[in-house]
């Protein structure tokens, strides 16, 4: 299936996505990411698998990333 748009992201089945995270984060203090179709993402807390998932279209990924590589999110 191809998530084309936001509702159809939430419509995947994510049984077989590969959860990672990054490498030398806080355990106590972190989230997993999946790979999901067309460039989107999903995002959950390790410490509740079962719990909320988020999801974001590629789009809406590329503008997080870009934003804090630009410092938009760091503390003032």
């Amino acid at each position: 299936m191809e998530a084309r748009e936001k509702a159809d992201l939430y419509d995947l089945d994510l049984s077989e996505v590969v959860w990672k995270s990054a490498p030398g984060s806080d355990p106590h203090n972190r989230i997993e990411v999946a790979d999901l179709p067309l460039g989107a993402k999903a995002l959950r807390n390790p410490s509740d698998p079962e719990g909320t998932v988020l999801r974001y279209t590629a789009a809406e990924w590329r503008a997080f990333v870009d934003g804090a590589k630009d410092g938009e999110f760091a503390p003032r």
